[in-house]
């Protein structure tokens, strides 16, 4: 399906099954992590155009169409169209006069040229990704991404896409599905998680995120046991599973390297690339094809360290503690 803009918003006083609210969750379901620091890193002023490729819940949106002004230009972008929704009908609802038009797209970021093309324009002033999911998409068992309670193992971010985490985990092969957990989570046990999910799909298939989280705690041997001394874990065993194949079934990993090798071309010159980073893997990569960019003579990397949040941040907002904000300017 060619990136398009967004569909109008729901209409007025129908119901909103992503307008989640939840202990400590906002009721637009997510903050936006390091804001000041990405607002001042995008070196924004009035008239520039800027990409926002992951529009989320519209928070990163509205304050950067905010320092744009009525000449400038936002275009938002979102694999999601559920969020897409949700941020398109809060963003029109909180700007101003004086702000930036926004134009909105289902679209993935790996898909910013044929957006801007569709736009006009081949070439903006600044590129922000983020690649954090919101945080209201943890809870919707629309999406199937968390074993805190019973969901359909789905996992899929872009309805578009046909592969869920279901049919990965009941038909990959063990040793293929092994090798996603451990390249994709660097998990130490991804053996022996596969082994045991192949011995669970052969009496039924397996369809709950429930189970899964299950048969993946079963599989790791029980360690840090408060009873005999040992430090109790931090986190629970099925978290790397989860996150590999979240990543695998999204193609997270292809999705990135597309956007960030198409980035430098799309940028005008002195226009400024923003990633933000939640995942050992992702920073890796961003880190990479930043400095490959600069040996090239395309950019000049800003961050030589990544920026993190501040502790107030982390302390209103404990899930940025792990955000890396990486920048680079075209040259």
């Amino acid at each position: 399906m060619p990136p398009g803009d967004a569909p109008p918003p729901h209409p007025r006083g129908a119901p909103d099954p992503d307008n989640l609210t939840h202990s400590g969750l906002a009721s637009h379901g997510h903050e936006p992590v390091l804001l000041g620091e990405t607002v001042e890193a995008l070196k924004l002023r009035p008239g520039l155009t800027l990409v926002d490729c992951t529009l989320g819940r519209g928070g990163h949106s509205i304050a950067i169409a905010r320092r744009l002004g009525p000449e400038g230009l936002l275009i938002a972008l979102d694999a999601d169209p559920r969020n897409l929704q949700f941020a398109s009908e809060r963003v029109r609802a909180e700007l101003r006069p004086g702000d930036a038009p926004v134009r909105f797209f289902h679209a993935n970021f790996a898909e910013l040229v044929d957006v801007l093309k569709e736009v006009g324009r081949p070439a903006v002033d600044g590129i922000l990704a983020d690649l954090g999911l919101s945080t209201n998409q943890l809870f919707d068992p629309h999406y199937g991404l968390s074993f805190a309670q019973p969901m359909p193992l789905d996992m899929r971010i872009d309805p578009r896409l046909t592969r869920t985490a279901a049919d990965l985990v009941n038909s990959m092969r063990e040793n293929d599905l092994a090798n996603v957990l451990y390249e994709l989570a660097q998990e130490r046990y991804s053996r022996r998680i596969a082994r045991k999910i192949g011995e669970a799909r052969r009496l039924s298939p397996i369809k709950s995120t429930d189970r899964l989280a299950e048969l993946v705690r079963s599989a790791i041997p029980r360690t840090g046991n408060p009873r005999r001394g040992g430090a109790p874990e931090t986190i629970d065993p099925a978290t790397r599973t989860f996150l590999a194949l979240r990543i695998a079934v999204n193609r997270e990993v292809e999705n990135l390297a597309a956007l960030l090798e198409r980035s430098p071309r799309a940028l005008s010159s002195g226009g400024r690339l923003a990633v933000i980073s939640f995942q050992s893997t992702e920073d890796r990569v961003v880190k990479q094809a930043f400095r490959s960019a600069e040996a090239a003579g395309l950019l000049k990397v800003l961050t030589k360290k990544p920026v993190t949040p501040t502790d107030e941040e982390v302390a209103a907002n404990p899930r940025s503690r792990s955000a890396k904000l990486r920048v680079a300017e075209k040259c």
